[in-house]
């Protein structure tokens, strides 16, 4: 049997890293290097850690460490990881070990991760469930890290079959779209994305969610754009840039991550013709799949969420569960801790955070009239 070796590694090797990711079928753009350093920006430190066979990467994972207030305690999160093949129980198993090294190295009281595996797969769950992993979320809606349930469209079949596929009315609003004089600015610059994140404070305010800073937009055009693995589309309307997207690319696969409309002429419907452009710049790419990323859980129209999702179905995705976050508890003790007293200080920081950029928002606007 050929001798493996498990290492972490640095910054020399992100290529062959991110070309491992790339070309695995549980390859994920959250798993790539890149997205890595945009981690670094928010608090989290990341680790690079593969599993070799004669030079080669077998299997690896991306973790990010997030240091524990006030104690010598940390957390790892694998997030849509680790790229590995789950069906193969040895080589799980070896990564695990491997991780497990890292987490008593690091301090890390556990282990999260939210792998892109379907609900329906009993194997996997089953396996970790053996090795002592327990579901940390319900995931009716947006309630862990990631989406539990999100949309995703084959798109290997032509662009004609595609939208021939597509519900009749969001054919309809794509072409309104067009019809109006709606273009799709595909060549955006680092000049544009301060126009992106304009409209995207506009639609925070309108649809009461948290930003991140600009600052973690610039890293992210550095170190996601620039690497070839994001871009930016705006859609503009007479001139003006009414709403943008940001999609993500990672091999045979892309997902739409971020959107943002602005609340001026909103009747002609950019936001349809931006998903089929990224469709089709998707396809372009030679990927397969497109991911709309997160919808409600509960299809129900009393969801808030519901507007989201019927957008989405409209493109004629499948509707997809994951098996949802697990963690695999290193230090009970402090694990209990964690999840008791840090929803708390969650729930209280993030509406202070809200209240606070609400309120400074109101006020520039005030002094700009």
């Amino acid at each position: 049997m050929a001798t493996r070796q498990a290492r972490l590694i640095g910054p020399e090797e992100e290529k062959t890293f991110d070309a491992f990711v790339a070309g695995h079928p549980k390859g994920h753009f959250l798993q790539s290097y890149g997205w890595g350093e945009v981690k670094a920006t928010t608090g989290w430190q990341p680790l690079r850690l593969v599993l070799e066979e004669e030079g080669r990467i077998i299997a690896a994972a991306s973790l990010l460490k997030r240091q524990l207030p006030y104690i010598q305690k940390s957390i790892l999160y694998s997030p849509r990881g680790p790229v590995v093949d789950f069906h193969d129980t040895d080589l799980f198993n070896e990564l695990l070990a491997a991780i497990g090294r890292v987490a008593r190295q690091e301090g890390a009281i556990l282990l999260k991760i939210d792998p892109d595996i379907p609900e329906r797969d009993s194997q996997v769950k089953a396996l970790l469930q053996e090795k002592g992993f327990r579901l940390a979320t319900g995931g009716a809606g947006f309630d862990g890290v990631q989406p539990r349930h999100v949309f995703r469209l084959d798109i290997t079949p032509s662009l004609e079959e595609l939208l021939a596929n597509m519900h009749g009315k969001t054919r309809y609003n794509i072409r309104l779209a067009e019809k109006k004089g709606v273009v799709i600015k595909e060549d955006c610059a680092l000049e544009d994305l301060p126009v992106f994140y304009e409209i995207l404070k506009e639609t925070t305010l309108r649809d009461r969610f948290l930003v991140r800073s600009y600052s973690y937009f610039e890293t992210m055009w550095r170190e996601m754009v620039e690497r070839g693995y994001a871009k930016l589309f705006l859609a503009i309307y007479q001139g003006e840039p009414i709403a943008g997207t940001l999609a993500f690319i990672m091999g045979d696969k892309a997902w739409y991550l971020y959107g943002a409309s602005s609340n001026r002429h909103r009747n002609v419907m950019p936001n349809y013709l931006l998903q089929w452009t990224m469709i089709r710049w998707a396809k372009e790419q030679g990927c397969t799949m497109y991911d709309f990323r997160g919808v409600p859980g509960i299809l129900d129209a009393s969801n808030p969420l519901y507007g989201l999702y019927r957008f989405k179905k409209g493109f004629n995705g499948a509707f997809t569960e994951f098996v949802g976050e697990y963690d695999l508890v290193y230090a009970p003790f402090f694990y209990w801790l964690w999840q008791t007293g840090l929803p708390l200080y969650s729930r209280v920081f993030r509406r202070l955070l809200f209240w606070r950029k609400a309120r400074g928002e109101q006020a520039r606007q005030a002094d700009s009239e």
